[in-house]
């Protein structure tokens, strides 16, 4: 696994473990597990007094550590002049550990968890139940977090949203929908995933003195799609390099009125760096793909067998546009046979709904081969049907594993998987890119990284990235043409920090 302790995504269990390490540290010295419950209810009392208007708070304190944290926020608030109103979950007799310690230092009234202690407050602070939620919301905690969430008061929830399964995002009956949340040591799954990321708000990460070694002991899997962690493989050009050292990329076209799609990818390919990009054209289309395209070359597709025998075509995407055909059917497997590394998107993967195995088998065939899968969820419910109803993290990881192939399960939490594991969520892509053709553009530029000879992985990883900051550069009213014409702004960017 790659070692990127800054980035890494930590799940329930393994944060519990990086916990309790900590926590055998500090009884080294002489302290304990208060210690760390003290700074993570210290970090959300200083940002809640620093960037939140009032002076009146409610903390709504649930039975474990959590609503520990909540009394610690309580007391913070209080000793700078706050007027706090503390409601618990249960009775103070019956916490534990060392939320019962912070609950006996607070020198305020608690009152019991009810929707009617929700009344006129500016800020409202949800430390009820964090990540430590397995069960559905129901009754009294239901209607407080309900009217919470119709007041105009600051709303911020401590770790996680109370209702949101920490390590898959899904909403437990009913959340509460913060404006922000401060999170410890590193970032859960469902700060990234939606639905959960919906109700997270701005999303703080605080330090509460849990080191890097103890992050790593936990062996995180699970990484911020960022530069840092694909870096190193991303294709630097040199000053004597020519054309002919950074690959040629082949998008196979659709038929006549099928066009666009495929030139969207085979723009994005040359933009990102691929020294040579051919479209593969059926002859009805190749006056239109002429009298668009300039720099991007087009090849009959009558001679598409010589094209899979030429090993200077090294890398390959079909999908875009290609029609859901018993053409790009066989295209696909012909491609696959002659051992090229290849993208495929869109059509190219919904055309084995009816047979996904055919597609996983004639992958697992060639072993010296990379290939990238790039389904949406309704592409993906299409090729891997017994995997669509599992959490995102889960879903992608098993349906890499399953074909062998990396695995970008696009959407607004994309995440993005190796057959051997590597696991990683973008979430620098705004809603702009949910219009037409944005897909296209990102097979095209993963296409052109690979034609580089960047790994397969690590080209979807930069791939992904690199759109969703093209889309940023744009900003509102984006059109899928709009990307290409960004990538060199990004690039700049990207490059200054690589080298």
């Amino acid at each position: 696994m790659i070692n990127n302790s800054d980035n890494c995504i930590l799940s329930v269990s393994q944060m519990a473990r990086a916990d309790q390490l900590a926590i055998a540290d500090l009884h080294k010295q002489g302290r304990g597990g208060a210690d760390l419950m003290e700074a993570a209810g210290r970090a959300v009392s200083r940002d809640i007094i620093k960037n939140c208007a009032g002076s009146k708070a409610l903390i709504l304190c649930g039975p474990g550590n959590n609503g520990g944290d909540g009394f610690v926020i309580a007391r913070h608030l209080k000793d700078t002049a706050w007027t706090v109103q503390v409601a618990l979950l249960g009775a103070i007799d019956s916490l534990q550990g060392d939320a019962y310690h912070m609950a006996k230092r607070w020198n305020g009234k608690v009152e019991p968890l009810t929707a009617d202690v929700v009344a006129d407050q500016d800020v409202i602070v949800d430390a009820i139940f964090g990540t430590g939620l397995s069960k559905e919301i129901k009754n009294d905690v239901k209607a407080v977090i309900e009217r919470s969430n119709d007041t105009k008061a600051a709303k911020i929830a401590v770790d996680i949203p109370s209702g949101i399964k920490g390590d898959t995002g899904e909403v437990l009956g009913v959340a509460f929908q913060a404006d922000k949340t401060v999170t410890f040591c590193r970032m859960k799954p469902a700060h990234l995933l939606y639905p959960g990321r919906g109700y997270c708000g701005d999303v703080i990460v605080a330090d509460i003195g849990i080191s890097n070694r103890t992050v790593d002991a936990v062996q995180p899997d699970i990484f911020l799609n960022m530069p840092s962690l694909w870096g190193r493989h991303f294709p630097i050009i040199q000053k004597n390099a020519h054309k002919y050292d950074k690959g040629h990329a082949v998008v196979v076209s659709g038929d006549s009125i099928h066009t666009g799609a495929c030139r969207l990818a085979a723009m994005a390919s040359l933009r990102i760096g691929a020294g040579l990009v051919s479209v593969s054209s059926p002859e009805d289309a190749l006056s239109i793909h002429a009298s668009h395209l300039t720099a991007v070359m087009i090849k009959r597709r009558e001679q598409l067998n010589e094209d899979l025998a030429d090993s200077r075509l090294n890398v390959w995407c079909i999908g875009p546009g290609a029609g859901l055909t018993v053409e790009t059917k066989k295209n696909v497997l012909s491609i696959i046979n002659a051992g090229k590394n290849a993208i495929f998107d869109a059509d190219a993967l919904s055309v084995f709904e009816d047979n996904p195995r055919q597609l996983y088998d004639a992958i697992q065939s060639r072993v010296d081969e990379q290939y990238v899968l790039t389904p949406h969820a309704g592409e993906f419910g299409r090729i891997f049907p017994y995997l669509k109803k599992l959490d995102k993290i889960t879903a992608t990881r098993n349906a890499a594993k399953l074909s062998k192939a990396v695995v970008i399960y696009k959407g607004a939490d994309t995440v993005i998987a190796s057959p051997d594991g590597r696991t990683c969520i973008s979430n620098n892509g705004p809603a702009s890119l949910d219009t037409a053709g944005t897909g296209d553009v990102l097979a095209g530029v993963v296409t052109g990284l690979m034609a580089q000879n960047m790994p397969a992985y690590e080209a979807a990883c930069a791939g992904v990235w690199i759109h969703g900051e093209c889309a940023n550069e744009f900003g509102a009213g984006l059109v899928s043409e709009d990307l290409q014409g960004l990538i060199p702004r990004v690039l700049k960017r990207l490059l200054i920090g690589v080298n």
